[in-house]
């Protein structure tokens, strides 16, 4: 990329800005209780509009990519968050064991699970299925941690892992936190157990007879049975 990425940056939000529906941001800003300025685009637009700004301008290089996804992730409208991992999950392949750090550092920044539930599966899970011994440095330690969004991302970097999942992990973070009485924690165990369902039901519907999980995570974790 010859032009600095403030010119870059200013690009994206040019595209952007061309788009924005304040009826939109109010219902966005509403739905997310407030906690987000919005432009008020809607997802389908802002995916497509970022996928044509990257032909068009290209993706940061590797030696950029942290600074700019944390210049975005720095902006009050919480489509730039989005774009941020947008343009991670394009180029995650390009992504390191050396960015983990970085990159775990955004699920407790303007944290809610519309960033979280990207960052999670998408991002760590693919850093951590690449490189396995990351997970005693990160989920082994965020399924301790006090933050509700590091756990739910410790119960949730295995949801698209399907028969690769290492289930004794995932059971034995899922009884470390079965008592929360957090919203998003017992919903994320639910969600992972339903998912993990469609690849190993019988262990799924034995390890929820057989443990006393809260009625939100029994409830979503056997939707489908």
């Amino acid at each position: 990329m010859t032009h600095s990425l403030n010119t870059y940056l200013e690009k994206l939000m040019d595209v952007y800005s061309a788009y924005t529906d304040e009826k939109y941001a109010k219902w966005s800003e509403n739905y997310l209780r407030n906690q987000f300025e919005f432009l008020g685009i809607r997802t389908p637009i802002r995916r497509r509009l970022t996928k044509q700004f990257i032909k068009e301008n290209g993706l940061p290089q590797k030696r950029e990519l942290k600074e700019f996804i944390l210049m975005l992730w720095d902006l009050p409208e919480r489509e730039y968050q989005k774009a941020a991992l947008d343009i991670l999950n394009i180029a995650k392949k390009d992504l390191s064991s050396e960015d983990t750090m970085w990159l775990s550092n955004l699920i407790v920044k303007k944290s809610w699970w519309d960033t979280v539930d990207v960052l999670s599966p998408h991002i760590m899970g693919y850093l951590f299925s690449k490189d396995p011994e990351l997970i005693l440095a990160f989920p082994d330690q965020w399924i301790e941690d006090d933050n509700i969004w590091l756990q739910r991302s410790a119960i949730l970097y295995q949801l698209y892992y399907k028969d690769k999942t290492d289930e004794e992990r995932l059971f034995e973070y899922i009884l470390r936190r079965k008592s929360s009485d957090e919203f998003f924690v017992q919903k994320a165990i639910g969600w992972i157990l339903r998912e993990y369902a469609k690849t190993r039901p019988n262990n799924v519907k034995s390890f929820v007879a057989n443990n006393n999980l809260k009625p939100l995570s029994k409830r979503e974790a056997l939707k489908h049975f």
